[in-house]
């Protein structure tokens, strides 16, 4: 009667009896089950997205088997879908029984090259020591899951996924590689060309320069783009105008000194652009090739390139819907189709392709341009005696004056950019001239060739992370980041108007496309420069009326602020740390600059240049006024800037206030040593024709 012997026999448990669970469950069961509230309270849990892998926690109660199509994830909101109340990025999935320790397995959305991680780390990179070596291979066998960066609400930055029809080196045909390649340079339309049809207008440019400098962004975009894939970075990213570089052009074409230029006002600026954008490129490129932004990097965090790309954004919002309003009827409903294609029809495939999402620019700009055609032949915008052609300051008529502005912007043939405009043309070098070099808008560009890199920083983490087997080196950064600049000299010689540079939007097509493949943006490169050439091609897009160029706009600023946002997914976002880093960047990136915008302008004064680009005015009337004007220059126009000051303020209090790796979410960069090591990440990286093996001497800039 053993059992019976009070000395054996097990002590009776609490009472009353603790219930089986609790609505929300106590710290330490969560930390022994890797349970992560979204509102509980406590300051270690954050539902930010932290990319890094945990170690498997001790298993839990074995679940009760499910049905295996019991939960299908949904491609599009970056999640499993819930099943009976219960998320599936949080289920648990019984396997079948190999060992105590592996007998459950916490579903990933992040497929990891390397397979379970010896120890957690940041942004994706999972640090394992020399015993996980021999399990290291590629797991292509995980949970399909989408992403959107758009839906900032998402767990998990998803990476290197199963469902990405083409990583990397992936080689489907050439057939494939044509139209996949043409999507994605399709789907990056807004982003390729709305810049020179602001830029161009405000210098004074005629349609036909609209047309010139459209097809030279083309041309310039193709050629640095197989410059990046092939001697950069060598990840599938779009090269072009970024909109980091339209805030300093703005306020270089409205300086005083250019307000008074009449005749051949357009060239003048447009060489003076040249140069600054020449000198800021050749810093940018010693800024890398030297290994300097190696260094800087380590001061580069999520918490500091996310309010610095969302102050980009957010910087436009007087340009965008005041010149919207124009003509209400036709921009109005441009933007309400791009959010009825982007958000509400993101789902809906023809042919497995969720067009809707993909083309919601494209399709939005091609319907509100027929609408607008339509009733511009339907003679809705003709006035009797008026005509659209005529300089405001010749008409005579009150009437005609009422409606000039009308007769503008909703008709769609005021351009003659399409007539005049020759079906062969080849952009040049120096076309409008030889540069002009002028220090002070040198040095405002060179400031912003730095918030680029930034851009370019986030973009290179954040798609290495979708199609390729690492995250880079920092020598691959800073390959990547000198090329650029050497890529922004090219833009500054064709005279492109703004340097070239990563755009941002190209993760956010990645992730929709599901196209990742090199081969299929080289060939995408290869057909925007035989694009350019037909000088048509040029005019076509000049003709685009302003108004819906205004509205296309709104959304693309408005997803670039997204994106930016987005990047916090790589830090603890619910840190109150982060929080306040993140709402005084944002809030000081507005307000500093519109204290320097207003300063000195009564409300009775009348510019020259319209509303939307008085914010640029401010060399002019800004508060530092020494007896250097050139010091002047470049501190009111630098400190006017939104980005400018959003950099400052995080980059400042992102590396003086104390946290931790995991709460600021430092990008975690491959090492060196062991990317060489490994065969994937070598021929991810590499440079082609064996190059790399000439400049192995160099170690800031390889592998």
């Amino acid at each position: 009667m053993s059992n019976s012997d009070p000395k054996t026999r097990e002590r009776p448990g609490p009472w009353p009896p603790a219930p089986e669970s609790s609505a929300m469950p106590p710290s330490s069961w969560a930390k022994r089950t890797g349970f992560r509230p979204k509102f509980s309270g406590e300051t270690n849990a954050s539902d930010s997205g932290q990319v890094g892998a945990p170690s498997l926690p001790p298993p839990p109660p074995q679940p009760k088997a499910r049905e295996p199509d019991a939960a299908q994830p949904d491609l599009e909101a970056g999640r499993a879908r819930a099943v009976n109340g219960e998320r599936e990025s949080e289920k648990v999935v019984p396997t079948p029984p190999q060992t105590d320790k592996d007998r459950t397995v916490t579903v990933k959305k992040r497929r990891d090259s390397d397979g379970p991680p010896k120890s957690s780390g940041q942004n994706g990179q999972a640090q394992g020591g020399p015993t996980d070596q021999a399990s290291r291979r590629p797991v292509r066998s995980e949970e399909v899951v989408d992403v959107l960066p758009l839906t900032v609400d998402d767990d998990e930055f998803v990476g290197r996924h199963a469902h990405m029809k083409y990583e990397l080196r992936d080689s489907p045909g050439l057939v494939p590689i044509g139209l996949y390649g043409f999507q994605h340079y399709i789907s990056m339309l807004g982003s390729l060309i709305l810049i020179p049809l602001v830029i161009v207008p405000a210098m004074g440019g005629t349609y036909e320069d609209t047309a010139n400098v459209v097809s030279t962004v083309l041309f310039v975009s193709g050629v640095t783009t197989l410059l990046h894939t092939s001697f950069g970075s060598r990840l599938p990213l779009i090269q072009g105008p970024s909109f980091v570089f339209l805030a300093p052009v703005l306020a270089i074409i409205n300086s005083p000194e250019f307000q008074g230029l009449n005749g051949n006002k357009f060239k003048h600026i447009m060489k003076e652009l040249q140069g600054a954008i020449i000198i800021a490129s050749a810093f940018q490129a010693i800024l890398g090739y030297s290994g300097l932004m190696s260094v800087l990097v380590r001061l580069i965090n999520p918490v500091v390139v996310s309010p610095t790309i969302a102050a980009v954004g957010l910087s436009f919002f007087s340009y965008g819907f005041p010149l919207v309003g124009t003509c209400l009827e036709i921009g109005s409903v441009q933007i309400l189709l791009v959010i009825l294609f982007s958000l509400y029809l993101r789902k809906v495939s023809v042919f497995g392709h969720r067009v809707f999402l993909i083309y919601a620019v494209p399709l939005g700009l091609a319907i509100t341009w027929a609408a607008a055609f339509l009733l511009t032949e339907a003679g809705v915008y003709n006035y009797k005696g008026c005509d659209a052609n005529v300089p405001a300051s010749n008409i005579i008529s009150d009437n005609c004056r009422k409606h000039v502005s009308r007769m503008k912007h909703c008709r769609v043939d005021t351009s003659q950019a399409l007539k005049s405009s020759p079906w062969f043309r080849f952009p040049y070098p120096l076309q409008w001239g030889t540069p002009v070099f002028h220090w002070n808008m040198a040095l405002v560009m060179c400031v912003v060739s730095i918030i680029s890199s930034v851009d370019s920083i986030g973009s290179y983490h954040a798609s290495s992370l979708l199609v390729a087997s690492r995250p880079p080196t920092p020598g691959v950064l800073s390959r990547g980041i000198g090329l650029e600049g050497l890529s922004s000299v090219l833009a500054g010689l064709w005279g492109t108007g703004t340097g070239s540079t990563t755009l941002t939007e190209n993760v956010h097509t990645i992730a929709v496309t599901k196209m990742g493949s090199r081969r299929a943006i080289v060939f995408g490169a290869c057909f925007l420069i035989a694009l350019s050439l037909v000088g048509k091609v040029g005019g076509f897009i000049a003709s685009i009326p302003e108004v819906i160029v205004a509205a296309l706009l709104c959304f693309m600023w408005a997803m670039l602020t997204a994106l930016g946002l987005s990047n916090l997914r790589y830090s603890e976002a619910g840190s109150s740390r982060n929080i306040i880093i993140v709402g005084l960047s944002l809030f000081f990136s507005l307000s500093i600059p519109a204290y320097f915008q207003q300063y000195g302008i009564s409300p009775n004064t009348n510019f020259s240049v319209p509303s939307y680009f008085q914010p640029y005015t401010v060399a002019s009337h800004g508060p530092f006024r020494s007896k250097y004007g050139g010091l002047n220059y470049i501190l009111n126009t630098l400190l006017s800037l939104h980005m400018v000051i959003a950099f400052l303020v995080a980059v400042i209090l992102d590396n003086t206030v104390p946290g931790s790796w995991q709460e600021r979410g430092v990008y975690v960069w491959s090492e060196p040593d062991a990317a060489r090591r490994e065969p994937a990440v070598t021929k991810d990286y590499e440079l082609p024709f064996r190059v790399g093996r000439v400049f192995r001497w160099v170690k800031w800039v390889g592998l």
